[in-house]
């Protein structure tokens, strides 16, 4: 798919259409990040945050006449590592979580909320924290948290952490957790899959271009739009200010 993706952009062609959810827009958008070559998306995942927030149309016959008759708007991306991301990216809790229950659903076959279920059950007894210093704004900070979320843009507008109201500010926002108890650990991987975590409280949040998270680990999991890959400290995440092109909604006519 993504080689697919990028013979399209070496070919010329004006767009691309990926359908499926946000782990699948992101891998086809990693492709197209930096060149004139549009993304269109058709949502047809379980949560589609990135459609949401830029208010591509969910049912799919809409989404696909937007394909067509919509507009490219330039669009931020955050990178880590050389990986990109569209939404956000976490360590700690979550990608824990998320490997847990992939190794369930494939290996035993469970559901994938029964193995999610499960996977939040063994980390909430494991109760894990991490040890992490934060390089943001010139400024240095040494947490011990459970739990770290990077989004690309502003995720927490009221009480409503699955929405971001733009993806072209140019930064990304940085919210550590503090310590919290055992249900509080569970209530952020609850609110985390949800993408629902202002409901979630003591964090504390930073705006940057780039920042850069260090540890004495020498391999972190690290979820980036849901996908969990393993990267090698430090942590270098910059914001793409507007590489990302895709096709959105026109605007009215005045």
């Amino acid at each position: 798919m993504i080689a697919r993706a990028k013979r399209a952009v070496a070919e010329g062609a004006p767009v691309v259409v990926a359908g499926g959810g946000d782990g699948t827009i992101n891998a086809v958008a990693s492709a197209l990040v930096g060149s004139t070559t549009s993304l269109g998306v058709l949502p047809l995942g379980t949560l589609n945050h990135f459609a949401k927030d830029l208010n591509i149309p969910l049912e799919l016959d809409q989404a696909v006449a937007n394909a067509v008759r919509g507009e490219a708007a330039p669009v931020d991306v955050g990178e880590v590592n050389g990986r990109i991301f569209l939404n956000n990216s976490s360590l700690g809790i979550y990608p824990d979580i998320v490997r847990d229950r992939e190794h369930q659903q494939k290996h035993l076959g469970r559901s994938k909320w029964h193995a999610f279920a499960r996977a939040v059950f063994v980390a909430a007894r494991r109760f894990p924290f991490m040890s992490v210093r934060l390089k943001i704004n010139g400024a240095e900070h040494s947490r011990r948290t459970p739990f770290v979320f990077i989004g690309n843009n502003e995720y927490m507008q009221g009480l409503t952490m699955g929405e971001r109201e733009r993806l072209d500010s140019g930064k990304m926002y940085l919210y550590v957790a503090q310590k919290p108890t055992r249900l509080g650990l569970l209530r952020y991987a609850i609110h985390a899959l949800f993408g629902r975590l202002s409901e979630a409280k003591d964090f504390d949040v930073l705006s940057a271009t780039e920042l850069v998270i260090e540890t004495r680990h020498r391999k972190m999991r690290v979820a980036t739009d849901g996908e969990v890959t393993v990267m090698a400290p430090p942590l270098c995440y910059r914001s793409r200010a507007a590489a990302l092109r895709v096709i959105v909604p026109a605007a009215p006519a005045t």
